[in-house]
């Protein structure tokens, strides 16, 4: 399993970010979905998800409608929009495989890609 995250970097706060994540080494269409986030110190923060065949999300009700998920399964691709970037925005994101959507539990990440927010 390879994932392969891109789109990161220093964004001013309001600005937006377009995170890809491209997938390989399993059959990506038969698996759920997520991006989490990680703060050094805070943990890990599970923010969106989307199902195997793209028709079903999870947001995480903190993120306020300012994040979209989505995916390419021709294309082995998942995307990540974020809209009005806060300064609590700034974390390493990372796509990860789905193991329980119920749990919200992962279990292959990719090395992630940092986005910092600044005022």
């Amino acid at each position: 399993v390879q994932l392969v995250e891109s789109g990161g970097g220093m964004v001013q706060v309001g600005g937006s970010l377009r995170l890809s994540c491209a997938a390989s080494g399993f059959t990506f269409s038969e698996y759920d979905m997520a991006w989490v986030r990680q703060v050094p110190g805070k943990g890990t923060d599970y923010i969106a998800a989307i199902s195997a065949h793209g028709g079903t999300t999870y947001y995480k009700p903190s993120t306020g409608g300012r994040v979209t998920i989505s995916r390419d399964n021709a294309k082995n691709t998942l995307v990540l929009l974020i809209d009005s970037l806060k300064p609590e925005d700034t974390a390493r994101y990372y796509c990860a495989r789905v193991q329980s959507w119920r749990l919200k539990t992962t279990d292959y990440w990719g090395q992630g890609t940092q986005v910092t927010v600044s005022s």
